[in-house]
């Protein structure tokens, strides 16, 4: 009876060991982490992410941090928290400032909005008002971004009359979280605007999908010269624009008028895009699975998943979506994932980049979409795999 007692004993510290404190086996498994940390691994400083020359309040850097602040609540980790903290002490100046940032100068940009996300967090943990500073800099420089007829958020100053779906989610959640913070209703009520003006004009009623972009002025070499719509539906720009839907719904209240809105378009992209999924995936160009030339894209795929995990998990869309979702993560380990023999975690077959117009011109045709580069470890792939697994608990 005593020796069973001390196995009995011995067992119950066992399992505390491994289920507490913030070097937990059971975390240390998990996708989310093994990835986190072979991010860290590649880029030791968070300004180096998407092997940045110099320091950057990038989107792309944006992505990944934000990731990792959501590693560090998982679990408790203090190192991914200091891996943000710091990239947001560099970046930010005692007056609030940002390194590298310049918003005048013709250089509006919502893809630059994108890195304040983390400054919440940051700002909450350190108290210093340095980082208020900055979060009041990039809410005031969107209350100076340019805007169509209709109060919609060009895309960037150099890109006059355009809205992409991508926009929505660099800018949207960031102005959401701080109309909750500042107590600015009508603020989020214009956030909320920029997206019934994108499902009024950009969304494809046959399919449920989204075009790229949209030109009001209709005077774009890539768009149609009746509607303004580019020609494509090309995945990770939809995979952006669920997750604005997804990060913005976080900031709408229950009894907001316009909420369900919001909950239709989650709950339609969460039955549209199955169509268009092969082998748990979806390609780089959806509706053209058949097309010779198109090919599996991770970045996509992965936005789709953290999408429709969040959207079930918070009851944004019906749990009968879940399967999507965690049959998307394995199709992702299938297709996407490789596992060097150090252990480091790499995705693979991400779209580099892919945008419209400028110098040299994208024209947005088929040919355009599938010739841009194709690489592994893009952190608008890596980053939004973390935040899917945390929410598939992977």
């Amino acid at each position: 009876m005593r020796v069973k007692k001390y196995i009995t004993v011995f067992g119950a510290l066992v399992l505390f060991w491994l289920f507490s404190g913030t070097g937990t086996i059971m975390a240390q498994d998990k996708m989310y982490v093994r990835m986190a940390d072979s991010e860290m691994k590649r880029f030791p400083e968070a300004w180096q992410i998407d092997w940045a020359k110099r320091p950057v309040f990038g989107y792309c850097q944006g992505v990944v941090t934000l990731a990792m602040l959501k590693v560090w609540k998982q679990t408790k980790d203090e190192k991914y928290y200091k891996y943000v903290e710091e990239y947001a002490d560099k970046m930010v100046k005692e007056d609030g400032t940002i390194l590298n940032y310049d918003y005048i100068n013709g250089r509006r940009n919502v893809d630059m909005i994108n890195t304040g996300k983390i400054l919440f967090d940051v700002y909450e943990q350190t108290g210093n008002p340095k980082y208020k500073k900055a979060m009041d800099l990039l809410y005031n420089a969107m209350m100076d971004h340019p805007r169509n007829s209709l109060g919609g958020f060009w895309h960037k100053e150099v890109y006059p009359w355009q809205m992409w779906l991508d926009g929505l989610y660099m800018a949207s959640p960031y102005l959401a979280q701080y109309a909750q913070v500042n107590n600015k209703p009508e603020l989020l009520n214009d956030v909320i605007m920029q997206f019934l003006i994108v499902e009024k004009f950009m969304r494809d009623p046959v399919t449920g999908l989204y075009f790229h972009a949209w030109d009001e002025k209709k005077v774009q070499k890539w768009c149609d010269p009746v509607t303004g719509l580019s020609h494509h539906f090309w995945g990770r720009s939809i995979g952006w624009w669920f997750m604005a839907i997804v990060d913005v719904l976080d900031f709408v209240p229950e009894n907001h008028p316009l909420r369900p809105n919001m909950l239709a378009m989650a709950e339609g992209l969460a039955k549209s895009l199955p169509k268009y999924q092969r082998d748990g995936v979806w390609y780089q160009l959806l509706g053209l699975e058949d097309r010779e030339g198109n090919y599996r894209e991770a970045t996509g795929t992965v936005m789709f998943m953290y999408s429709i995990a969040k959207a079930v998990n918070r009851g944004y869309i019906d749990k009968k979506y879940n399967k999507i979702a965690t049959d998307t993560y394995d199709g992702v380990v299938r297709n996407f994932i490789r596992i060097d023999k150090d252990g480091t975690v790499n995705l693979t077959n991400c779209c580099m980049v892919a945008g419209l117009g400028g110098n040299p011109y994208r024209d947005g045709s088929f040919e355009y979409y599938m010739s841009e580069p194709v690489r592994d470890n893009d952190p608008k792939g890596t980053g939004p795999f973390i935040m899917g697994c945390i929410e598939l608990n992977k």
